[in-house]
């Protein structure tokens, strides 16, 4: 198994994939980096909307190293950035040195895929992993709670989960609070606004088997829905699944 630290080199020179399985063992976050004018905002858009938006570390303007990854650089070391302007996906590059502005507070928020590993090694499969693909993301109608300029709704990552074992799963999540916690939904997607599995808006789809229940998770990619809505001049994201690994085990709070 790779070193978190042996991961983000890899990107750094250039390989890009999902960070689904990838250094097991440690916390994984999504990066959200916003001018500082609109810095306070967001970071009070996380604090009312905890379950999607877990702040793992805030790096202010100016820097790129974040204390959960000393040595890092948020400008190369994730496997693929995307970049808005005025609420608009206008790249979605390997490498984001050269769009980065002094001005930007980057913000890690924390991700689902740091407690796979915890289920596979209870016993409950997942079927991304198994398939080497991303993750399941779909837009809800479900609004968060506005803060600032930004708003818009929920979106969530959903794993089929064979029906006996969703219990254990809501059990061993809820101990992570920072890599979203326990299922936000169990069942019908309708109830989310969700109108077909099979066609995700981000990720993979995945196909819920025999004896298998749709299980669905708050997802870090729930800013770039904000952002999309909100609308504010210039931000730098991950891509949906492409996330940044960090140094930080995955059973230690922030």
């Amino acid at each position: 198994m790779s070193t978190p630290s042996e991961v983000r080199a890899s990107f750094r020179s250039g390989s890009s994939r999902t960070t689904a399985g990838l250094a097991d063992g440690f916390q994984q976050a999504n990066l959200v980096a916003v001018p500082a004018e609109h810095a306070f905002d967001f970071l009070l858009f996380a604090v009312r909307n905890p379950a999607p938006c877990p702040i793992v570390d805030v790096v202010e303007a100016g820097r790129w190293t974040p204390s959960v990854a000393p040595g890092a650089d948020l400008r190369t070391d994730l496997p693929a950035y995307r970049v808005w302007r005025d609420g608009d996906l206008v790249a979605e590059p390997g490498d984001v040195t050269g769009a980065w502005r002094d001005d930007l507070v980057s913000f890690l928020l924390g991700c689902s895929f740091t407690f796979e590993h915890v289920l596979v090694a209870a016993g409950i499969p997942l079927r991304h992993l198994a398939t080497g693909g991303n993750v399941a993301m779909y837009d809800t109608t479900r609004p968060c709670r506005p803060a600032g300029v930004f708003s818009g709704n929920l979106v969530v990552s959903m794993r089929p989960i064979p029906a006996g074992r969703v219990d254990d799963v809501v059990r061993i999540c809820s101990a992570l609070p920072w890599a979203h916690g326990a299922p936000v939904h169990v069942g019908d997607p309708a109830a989310l606004g969700i109108a077909d599995l099979a066609r995700p808006d981000y990720g993979d789809a995945a196909e819920v088997a025999p004896g298998e229940v749709p299980v669905f998770w708050a997802c870090g990619v729930t800013p770039q829905n904000v952002l999309r809505h909100s609308r504010i001049p210039f931000a730098i994201t991950h891509a949906p699944g492409h996330m940044f690994v960090t140094d930080r085990p995955a059973d230690a709070a922030p």
